[in-house]
């Protein structure tokens, strides 16, 4: 059924003018003339076929009608306050659903989810890892952290880092005699990988050493590999996210600076009608602002 409704505005100054009985009062609180609101309140009349106020000695003095209607509008308008104050509030916080890979979780995410929840106690942060990537249109996730080249059609894509490739092992496993001087002398050392040699054939095409597939442990994921290094199981490849952290932290070091170029990298997305939403918009401004300290933090390393 269609709504016979008046202009919200002419309801607003209504209430306003009988609550303060002033035309001028109720002015200031809308920040409008006092013309603005008497013309208002005489429209909502003009439609309503009723009058609701009488002028008495430069006094607003409702009518009956007026004294009806005004109880029904104020109940109208509070209830749409509070829906409203709860919409906002349930954007601001409540339930916030994040899809990454296994990798990005656990060597990235996870380790940093403790000062999130301090800094923004209202948002209950629920973390989904997979190597799918999400449907935002069948599933109920928010946003999501993806590796690629950041051409998702109708998403909002956000580059949370650039990247690099390059070796990691444990500070342990290159002291004393084991120092490393040269690319050459990583062949010396167990050589961790990813499923093949391939990787670690470009790297030292870079480095300009010749090498062949040397014995070392294969993983199938960029998570194991960084863990078995951090062990001192062998010498890695490893990307700048993912690295990071132990990076950071003193549990790896880059044994020689040289390093691969990656066009791909991580990504924060979401459908582009959601990206303004305040409980995405402030995790997107978290991981973006993590992801710049440990830029800083890297440099600072390796200056």
């Amino acid at each position: 059924m269609l709504r016979r409704l008046p202009p919200l505005n002419a309801l607003k100054a209504f209430e306003a003018a009988a609550r303060s009985e002033s035309f001028t009062r109720a002015a200031e609180e809308l920040c409008v003339t006092q013309g603005a609101v008497s013309h208002q309140v005489k429209a909502l009349e003009e439609t309503l076929g009723v009058k609701l106020f009488n002028r008495e000695r430069q006094r607003l003095m409702m009518t009956e009608a007026g004294r009806e209607y005004l109880a029904v509008v104020r109940d109208a308008l509070d209830r749409i306050a509070v829906g409203t104050e709860r919409l906002v509030q349930r954007q601001t916080s409540g339930v916030l659903t994040v899809s990454t890979s296994p990798d990005f979780a656990a060597k990235w995410l996870v380790h940093r989810l403790g000062r999130f929840a301090e800094a923004h106690p209202g948002i209950d942060l629920r973390v989904s890892a997979t190597i799918q990537q999400v449907d935002f249109a069948r599933e109920d996730v928010d946003l999501a952290v993806r590796h690629g080249d950041g051409d998702w059609a109708g998403l909002d894509a956000v580059r949370l880092c650039s990247e690099q490739l390059f070796p990691v092992c444990s500070p342990k496993l290159v002291s004393g005699r084991n120092r490393i001087a040269k690319a050459s002398d990583l062949l010396k050392f167990p050589l961790l990988r990813l499923e093949d040699w391939k990787t670690w054939a470009r790297w030292f095409d870079a480095a300009s050493v010749s090498a062949a597939a040397v014995p070392g442990p294969v993983l199938n994921r960029a998570s194991m590999l960084i863990d078995a290094a951090v062990d001192g199981q062998g010498i890695a490849l490893a990307r700048t996210a993912l690295a990071a952290w132990d990076l950071i932290n003193g549990r790896l070091v880059k044994p020689i600076d040289v390093s691969l170029r990656l066009s791909n990298t991580y990504w924060i997305v979401c459908p582009k009608v959601t990206s303004s939403v305040p409980k995405i918009a402030t995790f997107r401004d978290w991981l973006l602002a993590e992801a710049a300290d440990d830029a800083r933090r890297l440099k600072a390393l390796s200056s």
